[in-house]
């Protein structure tokens, strides 16, 4: 380097120190990167000096993260071994709050009924690597449960409690389960698959039964249901005399994802994936020991019982538990339990936005939001309007290897790249064709996207390292469509994670959509073959294609369904009854499309692009269009003018 280069590049290296307050140990590290920079164009230098704390914030939590996993996987640790040591530093701290009744578990009292739950697996004869599915709505046994099963090494299967016949027994039977524990609320839904079961499923129900109705009560005596709570209070609370085996990158518990293709996948969670994904959201996002966190979202997802939950096994955060979310107590429940951290998925944001201006909303605690998909039209009137000091907004999946974190506060980011050391964290976004296929260049690579562009973000994949490890599905199949060859280089393997993302010059990525056969519609992934096999099942296999399609002012895709009907009566009503029967209300078809004919390829694969820029505006006079009215419970047609009600957000869907 010229000796005048080399003037300058000490005084720019002071500069970018005094300009973004940074201490002045970091200096070696901003000066190598400059020196970097100043063999590259001054737009490099500019953008490396927009982003050198950002990128240095997140190193050093990456860095935490990785000596922490490291040290965990040399001793062998668990999630129960390390929950273990948080209850001797701390026993008689609340862990577990539940809303629903105020009952407060302390630590050691929830480290009790986790060795009742494990004394009572060994008492069933399980061994490790045995499944037991879980059925319930949110509360703190779930928690118990899992935990205590993991004590002794038996894996739970989190099962969305929304599911019904055919998704329910799919999910039931994937994870292999030898028995399935299920909340009596669900006792209707479990008789309708009982005789689908495995003769050899045992049967186990948590609840209230002397305050169910009598028809239920015979139900479950019919069901040669045990009752757990009765097991569990005579259930010893000392810790079980086992040694568990599974160590730290060994199989903990199942959580059940859509992915991008046909029905729900249980994807592995492994102990290490447990403590990376809740640790990187500890330190990441700024949250300390004593914070209490309002988590509102359903313990079947990796937000809730991971990223949640696992703040309070692995930290010792406390944590207060509402069976289902509410947006007219969410800000009473946070005042209440003086809460100092809230979680979110961005439909939760836009709907306590909707809600009229409450007090509490104005004299909570609440310091902290974190979760993921916050979208910049809300985002900045949220952290407003609730006086929110700091948004966690991140991306990840259950079972992926990408996971995006926005640790400064760029609104409507989830996260981003390094542009100064990309490599550091090797991710991508790389083109696609329009069919959706991986775009390859004359080596047979991937494309990378340059900022600006879309793309599908692709994680590299190192079973050496546990930041890197893709653990896939219960079964190998669906971890195989989830597996790219030659990203990066050749001979590589990549996670493709089905989403489009696109990132601008800073290394800020932004979502774009999902990819494939999954959209996102009232914080749930809704897989459109399903959807498509439960309707084509119901109208005597009909061609049927299901998509997702933007409604102006509306977070997500609304679903809609094209059926091929030649024409005839068609008793909408009855359909309508089926769908609420046979489907979660998130997956059931917001408007439904009848038509002479759905489009297809040669191969009878249904086109769905033109359906898609079609929307649901009334097309030709041989077609009807009907909208799920949410209010009265059934469909009704488009007319001109309920279409420009939509549009206008005259109309809630």
């Amino acid at each position: 380097m010229h000796p005048i280069s080399g003037a300058i590049l000490c005084l720019t290296v002071l500069g970018a120190l005094k300009l973004l307050s940074l201490p002045l140990f970091w200096g070696l590290p901003v000066g190598l990167v400059l020196c970097m920079a100043s063999r590259g164009s001054c737009k490099f230098i500019l953008v490396a000096l927009r982003t050198i704390k950002r990128d240095l914030m997140c190193l050093v939590v990456i860095l935490r993260v990785r000596f922490s996993m490291k040290s965990n996987l040399r001793k062998r640790s668990t999630i129960p071994s390390l929950f273990g040591q948080i209850v001797t530093r701390h026993p008689d701290k609340p862990a577990l709050i539940y809303e629903a009744t105020g009952e407060v578990w302390s630590f050691r009292e929830l480290q009790e009924r986790c060795h009742a739950v494990a004394h009572w697996g060994l008492a069933q004869g399980w061994a490790e690597g045995d499944v037991v599915a879980l059925y319930m709505e949110s509360q703190p046994l779930v928690v118990a449960l899992w935990l205590g099963l993991a004590t002794v090494g038996v894996e739970a299967a989190l099962i969305n409690y929304n599911l019904r016949q055919r998704s329910l027994l799919h999910c039931i039977s994937v994870s292999g389960a030898r028995a399935m524990v299920f909340g009596t609320e669900l006792t209707e839904a479990v008789s309708e698959v009982s005789s689908s079961l495995q003769p050899s499923m045992v049967l186990f129900s948590s609840g209230e039964q002397q305050q169910q109705q009598e028809e239920k009560e015979v139900k479950l005596h019919s069901l040669s249901v045990q009752n757990l709570d009765a097991l569990l209070a005579c259930s010893p609370k000392h810790p079980p005399n086992f040694t568990l085996r599974k160590e730290f990158n060994d199989r903990l518990f199942y959580i059940y994802t859509s992915g991008t293709t046909g029905m729900p996948k249980a994807a592995v969670v492994v102990h290490s994936r447990y403590f990376r994904i809740a640790a990187f959201g500890f330190h990441s996002f700024g949250l300390r020991h004593d914070d209490i966190i309002y988590n509102c979202l359903p313990l079947y997802h990796s937000a809730g019982t991971i990223m949640g939950v696992g703040q309070c096994l692995l930290f010792g955060l406390t944590i207060v538990i509402r069976r289902k979310f509410s947006a007219t107590r969410f800000w009473d429940d946070c005042f209440k339990y003086k809460c100092t951290v809230i979680q979110y998925i961005g439909e939760i944001c836009r709907y306590l936005l909707a809600q009229p201006v409450r007090p509490s909303e104005a004299h909570h605690q609440v310091r902290v939001a974190f979760g993921n998909g916050l979208r910049p039209s809300v985002w900045e009137e949220f952290v407003q309007r609730f006086r929110i000091q700091r948004v966690g907004e991140f991306y990840g999946a259950t079972e992926c290897n990408c996971s995006l974190i926005n640790i400064d506060g760029k609104v409507g980011s989830c996260g981003f790249n390094s542009r100064i050391l990309p490599d550091f964290y090797p991710i991508r976004l790389v083109r696609m064709q329009e069919d959706g296929k991986l775009l390859r260049d004359s080596q047979g690579l991937c494309v990378p996207c340059p900022p600006g562009e879309p793309g599908m973000l692709m994680g590299h994949i190192n079973h050496t390292d546990p930041l890197r490890r893709f653990d896939g599905y219960a079964d190998q199949d669906s971890t195989n469509q989830k597996i790219a060859q030659d990203v990066f280089k050749i001979g590589d393997t990549a996670y493709v994670s089905g989403d489009v993302l696109v990132m601008d010059e800073y290394g800020y990525m932004y979502f774009r959509d999902r990819s494939g056969d999954t959209f996102r519609w009232r914080g749930e992934n809704v897989s459109t073959t399903e959807v498509e096999g439960v309707l084509s099942g119901l109208l005597g296999h009909s061609d049927v294609a299901v998509y997702g399609i933007s409604v102006p002012g509306v977070e997500g895709k609304a679903g809609m369904a094209a059926i091929a009907h030649a024409g005839g009566p068609f008793d909408i009503e009855a359909l309508g009854i089926a769908l609420q029967e046979a489907l979660p209300s998130y997956a059931r078809p917001v408007f439904l499309r009848l038509m002479p004919s759905v489009d297809t390829t040669g191969t009878f694969k249904i086109q769905k692009m033109r359906l898609q820029r079609e929307g649901y505006r009334p097309q030709e006079s041989s077609e009807d269009i009907y909208f799920l009215n949410s209010r009265a419970g059934s469909y009704e047609p488009v007319t001109d003018e309920l279409y420009r009600a939509i549009n206008e957000g005259e109309v809630r869907l």
